[in-house]
């Protein structure tokens, strides 16, 4: 999805800063907005106010044949004097380089070439997940939904996941001040099977792809695949249902398999965010973002995640110190954006 966001200003901000464009790009959507920012705001991140975007529209990628064509109508509709100089751009997909490419989308394109195109004198391309993790230090707590219990104030470096379009993974660690993105495709590792049951799954998945990733299992589509893996191994065949479907039925507890694949969903979502945990020594918190579990906070919050999150045999004790959050905030790439150092 894409956005961009504007921070009106006054007299003295309208001297001494620029407009940017934020956008953070989907499989399904983009999200656009518009922001102000001081021309020398080069402070520590703590010291300076959050930004918070605003002006948010979002836009249906299937209208549109490129990214330049989603930015370029969103810009053109625009007055002059509110046309974006500066842009910051978040892809589901790695960065790294001129030449992008959307995972879950079939769209490339080059950072300078966009750049030109869209008359921006500068436009910084990152991670969708980097974004995401970026907006964990500006988010106001009412948009931390604690799953498990509340976790005394902790400090480290953040990890981020989130099951969407695809299971996006980001990193945020501290240092002197300021923070360092470390952006990842970690929904795109091998998913590990914690139980018998599990293995079961994905030898099913397996007929489908050779190699199953956790986004295979932990994402929109990945609801789908564990209902439709469930009922193979039933010996039944399935259903032709949305992820909607899925979790609706889930919901309403009037379909056995659904109700399964939600829990298993929840279960191995747990055992991956754990694995972040441990891997990147995420002592300031696990936060999970994506829209799928934002309807059924209250349902993830009493699933197994949390107790799937903890068991790690001899690091349990160390996990369970580690607080994990649900981002409640609706767009937070487009928040980590905003907050960006000018630097980056």
């Amino acid at each position: 999805m894409l956005p961009f966001y504007r921070r009106s200003a006054g007299r003295h901000d309208a001297r001494h800063s620029h407009c940017e464009g934020i956008a953070s790009n989907g499989g399904k959507n983009d999200r656009l907005a518009r922001n102000r920012r001081h021309r020398r705001d080069l402070r520590p991140i703590r010291c300076r106010r959050t930004r918070k975007y605003s002006e948010l529209q979002h836009l249906s990628v299937s209208k549109y044949a490129t990214l330049k064509d989603a930015l370029g109508e969103y810009l053109d509709a625009l007055p002059r004097d509110m046309r974006p100089t500066r842009g910051a751009l978040a892809v589901a997909g790695p960065v790294s380089g001129d030449e992008v490419k959307l995972t879950n989308l079939n769209w490339s394109f080059s950072i300078a070439a966009l750049k030109a195109d869209l008359n921006m004198c500068s436009l910084v391309v990152v991670n969708d997940f980097a974004a995401t993790a970026m907006s964990v230090p500006y988010l106001p707590e009412v948009d931390c939904y604690p799953i498990g219990q509340r976790q005394s104030k902790t400090s480290g470096p953040l990890g981020v996941i989130g099951p969407g379009t695809g299971l996006g993974v980001g990193t945020l660690v501290p240092d002197a001040g300021r923070w360092i993105l470390l952006p990842g495709e970690g929904g795109h590792s091998t998913l590990p099977p914690a139980t018998q049951a599990e293995s079961l799954i994905i030898e099913a998945l397996r007929t489908h792809w050779r190699h199953v990733s956790a986004e295979r299992a932990r994402s929109g589509a990945g609801m789908v695949n564990l209902y439709q893996a469930l009922r193979a191994i039933e010996g039944k065949r399935p259903d032709l249902l949305s992820k909607a479907d899925v979790t609706d039925r889930a919901m309403r507890g009037n379909d056995p398999t659904c109700v399964k694949a939600f829990e298993v969903f929840c279960s191995m979502l747990g055992t991956v965010a754990g694995d972040l945990a441990l891997t990147v020594g995420a002592t300031g918190g696990i936060y999970i973002a994506g829209g799928i579990l934002l309807r059924f906070k209250e349902a993830f919050a009493s699933s197994p995640f949390r107790e799937r999150f903890e068991d790690k045999g001899r690091f349990q004790d160390y996990l369970r110190r580690i607080p994990t959050h649900l981002i409640l905030e609706e767009s937070p790439a487009l928040l980590g954006l905003a907050n960006l150092p000018l630097e980056q």
